[in-house]
């Protein structure tokens, strides 16, 4: 219902003694009933300033629509995050790659166990570009070497291609993904293990079963004698 006061301009009211001339929607176009299968449908069409829509998606069977619902999904979830955060990332393992050679870059000129942090850090996010090579079946250790001498000379937009696992130029290749997403995942993934560091001991719960445990005894057996003067 709210939808459909959104779609056509209308105010939803609790009381009808309430109801003003101002409340009632009058942006919708077309209102027509559809049969689809076995059910009907409503249909608002036409609208003038809309502020809801429906999308409709049809397939052959459920598991296939509902495949299609996530990856619907998944698309205006990305479109809202570049609305709200309008700042788009080379894709295909390019931004890790960019941020684990400045790492890298910094921790050699470090001494000490200072560096160590860096090293770290920049060691776990080269496992986005070294899955992306290992799914296409390609060499890891070759690719990311290629990878890396690219990035170490300033050319930042490169990233691995997921259909053949070669090295190319993600500005020209068109790939890109949500800055804001890259960012939380990094934040996340340092919160995480800062919070593991944190840790100073692991108490168990698991209770250990003891070996060799006595059998639960049984209700005692009943004498004859006990029997016979239960019977009288």
């Amino acid at each position: 219902n709210n939808r459909i006061a959104r779609a056509v301009g209308a105010t939803i009211v609790n009381r009808v003694d309430d109801l003003r001339e101002s409340d009632v929607g009058t942006g919708c176009g077309l209102f027509k009933i559809e049969k689809i299968g076995d059910e009907y449908f409503t249909f608002l069409t036409k609208c003038k300033n809309p502020k809801a829509c429906t999308i409709l998606l049809r397939g052959p069977s459920k598991d296939i629509l509902n495949e299609v619902e996530r990856n619907l999904q998944d698309a205006m979830n990305v479109a809202r995050n570049v609305f709200f955060n309008p700042f788009l990332a080379p894709g295909g393992g390019a931004t890790e790659m960019a941020v684990s050679v400045k790492l890298s870059e910094k921790a050699k000129t470090l001494e000490g166990i200072e560096q160590w942090p860096y090293r770290a850090v920049a060691e776990a996010l080269e496992v986005i570009p070294r899955t992306l090579i290992q799914n296409c079946g390609a060499n890891a250790i070759k690719v990311l070497t290629q990878l890396r001498a690219k990035h170490a000379t300033g050319n930042h937009s490169w990233g691995i291609d997921g259909l053949n696992g070669t090295v190319v130029d993600m500005h020209e290749y068109g790939i890109w993904e949500p800055n804001a997403v890259k960012v939380q995942t990094i934040k996340t993934a340092i919160e995480s293990a800062s919070l593991l560091l944190r840790v100073d001991d692991i108490v168990s719960a698991t209770s250990k079963k003891r070996a060799g445990a006595p059998a639960q005894a049984g209700p005692a057996e009943v004498g004859e004698g006990e029997a016979e003067a239960g019977e009288r």
